[in-house]
């Protein structure tokens, strides 16, 4: 290996732990913008070069009662940086465990193990002790950063996992405290001289199949999201403001509220509650102009927009679950402004296939990328004509490379990504969502997309929320089953059911109706937002 793109790590074990070269997917890096320095440090590339060229002043970072600058922000990072190599020994190659909500001190923790060479590994707030402590373990995070008001679970997650050797809280006010570790400690700090294809970040799947995976990420994955989907499509420019819903430890909140704004010198507001209300609130009272949130998010901010001034909005982004038309049409009549779907992956980082404003069709996600290509492919990868669903494969500058993972192979075939989902193509290249490859319904020889059939039912106004499922049938094999969510003021019983089975079979093609129906207070979801829907499939089942 070259002097030039040697590791910059002095523990080994993400590096050791990749998986074989072979199994990788193909890697598309020859378009100019992801032509990176061999040395690459993203925190450099972020916030170090935007202040040097003199853009400190310039907003960088808000949360209430909270305005830091970049040089503010700059300022931070590098005093925290400073305290995890000097007192708690961080070298480049550690894995540090990160557990917070969305907040400053989180993201700037977050910025400043990777700027110390360090591989961040954040966790969602809701974690308990024995999730916790499976990562720890699996990843050998020796280190934790974590919000004072959260850390019980993380010492009893100690007392399962003895990689971890050091806990360190902010936000308590004690002598111990990132804070005030930091109060004394010089704000200059000197990047990691790390490579750009350096693991820095190792992501943990939000457990929608129930065992979270390890991705992991390179520096150069953190700056190729910000290059292709945020500059091709999301196009944001220097006085945007983000907000948004995702955790920053779930990487469509990291790309949504950290790298792209940060990317484009722009600014990224902070919310530990996130509350269709606590939403709409922060773009009134920050003048938010870009939003990425979940489509539960947008329909439940519905009854709530004529109550706030939200004119500051300029992109509204959804990912995370599929992006029903009803909801995207009842959006844009109520607001006038368009939401713009993407697909994207842990595994992939972020957006692979979304749309513009001007190119969003209401229940199709959109095209590929710049950068990315995708494709429909059958069970043994063959592409298939377009019009008829499959397997949707994609490749790009990001890829899936698991830790330690034998499902790498069933993630990455003939040098494509997998993502478990089922789409189909148009001639114009559009891709259209069918299902979760395990949420597509056989039913007496008939293929159902539960999606479609979720689609159907919401745009009936008793109900609120589903979710679609399969559930056993002797003579059918499968039939489809909902559980609904009804809106306030809606009274469950048979009458109503049978109104929205009928509500469905006018909608859509009979044979897809729900035949099962039941009313549920709420939905299983992760702490990302997803219909677990693998929870329903087992209710479903009588299992769960």
């Amino acid at each position: 290996m070259s002097n030039s793109n040697r590791s910059g790590h002095r523990d080994s074990f993400a590096t050791d732990n990749l998986p074989p070269r072979e199994s990788w997917p193909d890697l598309l890096l020859n378009r100019p913008e992801f032509a990176y320095p061999p040395r690459l440090n993203v925190v450099v590339e972020l916030i170090d070069k935007a202040v040097a060229a003199g853009h400190g002043a310039r907003p960088c970072v808000f949360a209430p009662g909270i305005a830091w600058s970049y040089a503010d922000f700059l300022d931070r990072v590098n005093r925290i940086a400073s305290v995890l190599v000097r007192k708690f020994g961080l070298v480049p190659g550690n894995r540090v465990l990160l557990r917070a909500a969305n907040n400053p001190m989180m993201l700037a923790a977050y910025f400043a193990v990777l700027k110390a060479g360090g591989v961040a590994v954040a966790t969602m707030p809701l974690m308990r002790a024995g999730e916790l402590a499976t990562v720890i373990n699996k990843a050998q995070v020796s280190l934790a950063v974590c919000d004072h008001r959260i850390v019980d679970e993380l010492r009893q997650a100690r007392e399962q996992a003895a990689p971890l050797k050091a806990i360190v809280t902010f936000g308590g006010g004690t002598p111990d405290d990132l804070e005030s570790l930091t109060a004394g400690t010089s704000p200059d700090f000197a990047a990691a001289d790390t490579a750009q294809d350096d693991v820095c970040l190792i992501a943990f799947t939000s457990g929608t199949t129930g065992v979270p995976k390890g991705t992991m990420h390179f520096h150069r994955d953190l700056l190729a999201i910000c290059d292709s989907y945020s500059r091709h499509l999301l196009q944001p420019r220097s006085d945007d403001r983000f907000i948004g819903s995702p955790p920053l430890a779930f990487t469509f909140g990291l790309g949504g509220l950290a790298l792209f704004p940060l990317r484009a010198g722009a600014s990224t507001v902070l919310l530990e509650k996130t509350t269709p209300q606590d939403l709409l609130d922060g773009i009134e009272t920050f003048k938010a102009t870009v939003i990425f949130t979940a489509p539960t998010a947008y329909r439940a901010m519905l009854a709530e927009l004529p109550r706030h001034d939200i004119a500051s909005l300029r992109r509204c982004v959804s990912a995370g679950e599929t992006l029903p038309a009803p909801t995207f049409e009842v959006w844009r009549k109520a607001t006038g402004l368009t939401i713009t779907e993407g697909i994207g992956s842990t595994e992939m980082l972020h957006i692979f296939i979304g749309c513009t404003p001007d190119s969003a069709r209401p229940g199709v996600t959109g095209q590929a990328v710049p950068g990315y290509e995708a494709r429909i492919v059958d069970d043994e990868g063959r592409p298939v004509p377009d019009g008829t669903p499959g397997r949707l494969a994609v490749r790009g500058p990001t890829g899936c490379r698991y830790l330690a993972d034998p499902r790498q192979k069933d993630y990455v075939q003939h040098g494509w990504n997998i993502t478990g989902d089922v789409f189909v193509r148009d001639a114009d290249g559009y891709f259209r969502f069918e299902a979760r490859g395990d949420d597509m319904i056989i039913s007496s020889g008939y293929n159902i997309a539960g999606p479609e059939v979720e689609a159907a039912l919401l745009r009936h106004p008793a109900v609120a929320d589903c979710g679609v499922v399969a559930a056993p049938d002797e003579e059918r094999g499968q039939i489809v089953k909902a559980y609904v969510v009804l809106a306030p003021g809606q009274t469950p019983g048979p009458d109503l059911a049978r109104a929205l089975q009928e509500h469905v079979k006018a909608s859509i093609a009979p044979y897809k109706y729900p035949r099962q129906i039941e009313f549920v207070a709420d939905l299983p979801r992760t702490a990302t937002g997803k219909v677990q829907r693998f929870v329903l499939r087992k209710r479903a089942k009588g299992e769960g």
